[in-house]
């Protein structure tokens, strides 16, 4: 029996040997220290990836090399060629294998040189690690220390991955992944038997072997693995003959270049990183073969660059990223600035949102009148594109014809800065001025925002309305959109109840006024098929045709593209109409088909409409209908243009109690619009029916028969200039219930002239404030405040 020994022998055996313990806890410490940091300091290729896993673009690292970052995924195939044919026992030996240590020895005695160094496959490591050490007997006594040393903080896998990572490949390739690619343009887990083996012999002889040039060496190596492969049972005899036969590449490959310009911004963001992105590499090469059919089109007008973006709806997730043409054609015009992240003037794409915060609020119903007349806002002065005004019209028509001055009224109705304040809500992150600073030309494009930005925005409202019971959830909670970063963690967008969402329903009837937009020409008569698409879209053109737009959503996705040229160059024809929308519909045919919009239901009420306003139907509307409308407009006001008229007993004039026997009126409700609106709504509505004049012993009450349509109020008016220099001449525009009265002008007290029919006049003025007064035959009177200002 062995005896334990006593505390106090083990005292004094320490104290007789404490130098030698001394010793052997310092190399202990330093044995532990001799690799305290990671091996490699290497910089890194950027790579981007799709969602397979499929490369699509890759940028080689700043020292010149193809070298991807370790993804800790052993292929399995080129694990065991590289073990068979560099470290047969690798999983069975410490880092250093003194068998294949000794039989080196004794073959380079036999051969008088070194022509084996027996070294383990974490020995290589650490002689890739230290750059430029001579290899000599001393060395290969360091190494085999280190290699120990490193086994003890890392497990068998750890390090035939690191080794795999940063093994030399030929040419200017380390890496096996990096290899795989570049040789045989697939990932490393794709490759063949055949491919495995031809990259397991290349680090043994990097400098002279590689695919482009001494190919019949290489092929006889890789032959020669194959068979060992499969005499120790890793292959079949089957695959041995199959991956004999396939041949060894010509020379390295050129890396995918699917994306371009996510890999710019990739490189920015993540340098030197593998970027798992969203994207679908398949639908990214067919929209890119779409944008460049399109603009081998448009440059002949000289619109030399479009982007395009998809997003999935649900998650947020853009599948197809074209930041901006490429190829021959497309050079030297500013191809390589990435659009979809660069501001631009957005034109009509923010109308929509207003009209939707419009219905929230209650200030309007989907189809509610709304003036489309000439205005003069301090000197803002809006035109809708066509140059001609409709008086008045519904305001969902107003969204589907995208009409300009309707919407800058909505606008003025709302507020600048409740507008704005929802718009940095909505996750519009160019917005970076006050309110102040854009004023009512905000609507019509007087911000700027992203390509990106906005197609997450109708990406929002369309989660809204697909998830309309739990808006809290999708909305005023909703993420911004993972992007093209696969696992990047959603943000929440700021918000609260009074500002942060827009209501499912008022989404859903913007989008139905949106689906409604006569398509491009090759899209003519979509709404007859069955199979049609349910697309809601809008379209965008800036000032100075800089700009084209298009935004369409689908219950499942998001097409966004831009058009134009990237110098902010404009062109005659270049709208969003023309130029983007045609390629928005050609990107939709690439996706599967949604199904429609589902109606918000539960935010739904039925009202009783007007028939001819769109407004709550009041007392006095003769004909109204029952329709659903969003709940927050049971609050909007009563039709305010259906009134009681007084009619003499043969219905011919207009009379009031003073002057005309109460018994024998005829009491009409009568559709009646205020005289500007009254002028222009009169020629687009032939069935509109002017008040009979009152008659010639009655006195109106208080009832105004003319307006100004220019100028409004009291503003400043320019004085033009003529081509010779001189000044020209001002044009003031009036309007008068009676199409046959005369209206007689004054300016300054002074008489000017009379008119009837057509009342425009051409005025001079001087520099200055003036007063001008127009009376019509009754003697009604109309004046307005200008002052006349030289440019």
């Amino acid at each position: 029996m062995i005896m334990p020994p006593e505390k106090s022998d083990i005292i004094n055996w320490l104290l007789n040997n404490k130098y030698k313990l001394i010793v052997f806890i310092l190399l202990l410490v330093g044995y532990i220290q001799l690799i305290n940091k990671p091996l490699f300091n290497d910089p890194y290729s950027t790579v981007i990836m799709d969602c397979d896993g499929r490369l699509m673009g890759a940028r080689v690292a700043s020292d010149g090399q193809w070298r991807f970052q370790s993804r800790n995924e052993i292929p399995e195939k080129v694990k065991w060629a590289t073990l068979v044919f560099e470290d047969r026992y690798f999983y069975h030996h410490p880092g250093v294998n003194p068998v294949s240590i000794a039989k080196a020895a004794f073959r380079n005695l036999k051969a008088g040189s070194i022509v084996s160094g027996g070294s383990t496959i974490t020995m290589q490591i650490i002689r890739l690690s230290r750059k430029g050490k001579p290899r000599n007997i001393w060395e290969k006594a360091i190494e085999s220390i280190l290699a120990t040393r490193l086994e003890l903080g890392l497990s068998k896998d750890e390090v035939l991955s690191l080794y795999l990572a940063h093994a030399p490949y030929g040419g200017n390739v380390v890496g096996v992944e990096a290899a795989s690619w570049r040789y045989f343009g697939v990932a490393g887990k794709d490759l063949s038997w055949a491919e495995a083996a031809t990259l397991a012999v290349l680090p043994n002889s990097p400098s002279l072997i590689h695919p482009g040039r001494n190919r019949e060496l290489l092929n006889k190596k890789r032959n020669l693995l194959l068979a060992r492969l499969c005499k120790l049972h890793w292959i079949d005899s089957t695959t041995l003959s199959l991956s004999l036969a396939e041949p060894i590449p010509e020379r390295p490959s050129v890396m995918p270049r699917l994306a371009p310009h996510l890999l710019d911004r990739c490189c920015r963001e993540h340098q030197g990183e593998v970027v798992n992105t969203t994207l679908l590499a398949s639908l990214q090469e067919q929209a890119s073969g779409i944008i460049e059919q399109h603009h081998n089109k448009l440059r002949y007008n000289e619109i030399n660059n479009i982007a395009a973006i998809i997003i999935e709806v649900e998650t947020g997730n853009i599948l197809t990223y074209i930041g901006n043409t490429s190829g021959l054609s497309a050079s030297s015009h500013g191809n390589e600035v990435d659009v979809i992240t660069a501001p631009r003037s957005t034109g009509s794409l923010l109308k929509p949102l207003l009209y939707a915060a419009m219905l929230d609020d209650g200030k309007i119903l989907p189809a509610s009148l709304v003036p489309d007349i000439p205005v003069n806002l301090g000197g803002f002065s809006p035109q809708n594109f066509s140059g001609q005004f409709e008086g008045a019209i519904p305001a969902n028509r107003a969204l589907s014809r995208s009409l300009n001055v309707p919407a800058v009224d909505l606008l003025k109705q709302f507020g600048v800065q409740r507008f704005h304040h929802l718009l940095r809500d909505l996750g519009m992150q160019t917005i970076n001025h006050p309110a102040d600073y854009y004023g009512l030309s905000l609507i019509l494009g007087g911000a700027e925002g992203t390509l990106q930005d906005m197609s997450n925005i109708y990406a929002s409202l369309t989660r809204v309305l697909n998830h309309y019971g739990q808006k809290k959830l999708y909305f005023q909670e909703d993420y911004r959109p993972a992007g093209y970063l696969r696992a990047k963690k959603a943000e929440k967008i700021r918000g609260s109840e009074q500002h942060g969402y827009l209501s499912a329903a008022a989404i859903w009837f913007a989008y139905q006024a949106m689906i409604e937009v006569n398509r491009p020409d090759a899209e003519a008569g979509w709404n007859r098929f069955l199979s049609a698409r349910r697309i809601a879209w809008k379209t965008g053109t800036s000032f100075g045709y800089r700009d084209g737009w298009a935004i369409g959503t689908s219950a499942a996705y998001v097409v966004g593209v831009w058009a134009g040229n990237a110098d902010g160059e404009g062109r005659p024809g270049l709208t969003g109409i023309g130029a983007a929308a045609p390629i928005m519909f050609d990107l939709f045919s690439l996706l599967p088909a949604a199904e429609g919009f589902v109606s918000p239901t539960d935010e739904l009420v039925i009202a009783s409409i007007c028939q001819t306003s769109g407004f709550l139907a009041g007392d006095n509307c003769p004909y109204h209908r029952e329709e659903k409308v969003p709940v927050s407009c049971l609050k909007s006001p009563l039709c305010p243009f259906h009134k009681v008229v007084h009619l003499t007993e043969d219905g011919q004039y207009r009379v009031t109690g003073n002057c005309y026997p109460v018994s024998k009126m005829q009491h009409v409700s009568w559709f009646v619009l205020p005289p500007v609106q009254e002028w222009y709504y009169k020629k687009h509505h032939t069935d509109y029916r002017q008040l009979p004049p009152y008659h010639s012993s009655c006195q109106p009450d208080n009832q105004r028969s003319m307006d100004m349509i220019y100028p409004r109020e009291e503003v400043q008016i320019f004085i033009p200039r003529t081509l010779d220099g001189s000044k020209g001449r001002v044009v003031f525009e009036a309007v008068h219930t009676n199409p046959n009265a005369f209206i007689y002008w004054h300016l300054d007290d002074q008489f000017v002239t009379v008119t009837r029919y057509i009342h425009q006049v051409e005025l001079l003025p001087e520099p200055g404030r003036h007063r001008l007064v127009l009376v019509d035959g009754r003697g009604e009177e109309l004046v307005r405040s200008f002052e006349a200002v030289e440019p």
